[in-house]
């Protein structure tokens, strides 16, 4: 008997060889980042960085679930307030607050998730919208704890990474780890489901699935790493007003998505790149870059639908084919 022999693709950690190559020499150019940037340049590295893992944590509900949300600007800013707060008014250390403003975060996205996982569309958009602005005024009002307009400011960054590069460094190690568990979250048999779901709900219900449990775990899920790219920013700009909770978070955080290109995840980065990068170029030289930022949002509506990333696959594959 002869044994058929099939072509055997090395893998690591669930990538294949060339894709694991990849990322290593993504991760290399960034690393290397702070020893050509100055200080400026590495503080919007780091930015760049932290609203990428926002982005992606949005991406996994409205590229994977057909669910766009616009809470999670709120859930990362109740991260931020918890992380600020419990360095300032309590006197914890960074790590203590930073799995605090986690914990929060993940709560409040579970009260989220529970009262929209039975909407979809335009519905669930604005339901979550709805809820970000509750959060959005609790902070506004609540004085005592908040600081109201005012807002909270504390050491939250630990000594060893009060220098720029240090700092960045490790924004980069957890924006790496929090980025694998996404990749794998979102190709697992539940991320699958998702998409399952994503693509045809009424047929993933006949074939017995929970839909409203599915959603309801991946949008805690995506509040975890919501939380996570909240408690980073705390330390980044140890600072906390109503601005982090509002509404224009959560735009700007789809908008990276949408500019990255839905459904791609790791786009997330490359749009936060390009919206943070013009937002700063431009306003450097015109009182009106809000106007430019949005031209170029059509533009990309306009002429590249799937985002960035997305459009550059489709030209190598039309080249390559």
């Amino acid at each position: 008997m002869i044994k058929q022999l099939t072509p055997n693709t090395s893998r690591l950690a669930g990538m294949t060889g060339r894709a694991a190559l990849i990322v290593a020499a993504v991760l290399a150019v960034a690393a290397g980042l702070p020893l050509v940037l100055s200080n400026y340049q590495v503080g919007l590295a780091t930015e760049v960085l932290i609203f990428g893992v926002l982005a992606m944590s949005i991406d996994i509900l409205a590229g994977f679930a057909g669910r766009t949300s616009l809470g999670h600007g709120a859930i990362f800013g109740v991260s931020t307030y918890v992380v600020v707060y419990c360095t300032a008014q309590m006197g914890m250390s960074p790590a203590a607050a930073f799995a605090l403003g986690v914990l929060a975060a993940t709560c409040v996205a579970a009260v989220f998730a529970l009262l929209a996982v039975r909407t979809s569309g335009v519905y669930f958009l604005l339901l979550t919208l709805a809820l970000g602005m509750i959060v959005w005024g609790v902070c506004l009002r609540w004085t005592q704890v908040t600081g109201g307009e005012n807002g909270m400011r504390a050491d939250v960054r630990p000594a060893m990474l009060l220098s720029h590069s240090a700092f960045y460094w490790a924004v980069l190690a957890g924006a790496a780890v929090v980025s694998f568990l996404m990749w794998r979250f979102v190709r697992s048999p539940f991320g699958l489901t998702l998409r399952g779901i994503r693509d045809s709900e009424s047929r993933m219900r006949s074939l017995g699935y929970n839909v409203p449990l599915h959603l309801f775990i991946g949008f805690t899920v995506s509040g975890v790493f919501a939380g996570v790219a909240g408690g980073l920013y705390a330390m980044f700009n140890n600072f906390v007003s109503p601005s982090t909770v509002a509404l224009a978070q959560s735009v700007e955080g789809v908008l990276m998505a949408i500019a990255g290109g839905v459904g791609t995840l790791f786009g997330s980065f490359v749009g936060a790149a390009a919206i943070i990068a013009l937002e700063n170029l431009v306003s450097a030289h015109t009182e009106r870059w809000q106007m430019v930022l949005g031209l170029t949002f059509v533009l990309i509506m306009i002429f590249a639908p799937e985002g960035i990333v997305g459009k550059l696959r489709a030209v190598l594959s039309r080249k390559v084919r």
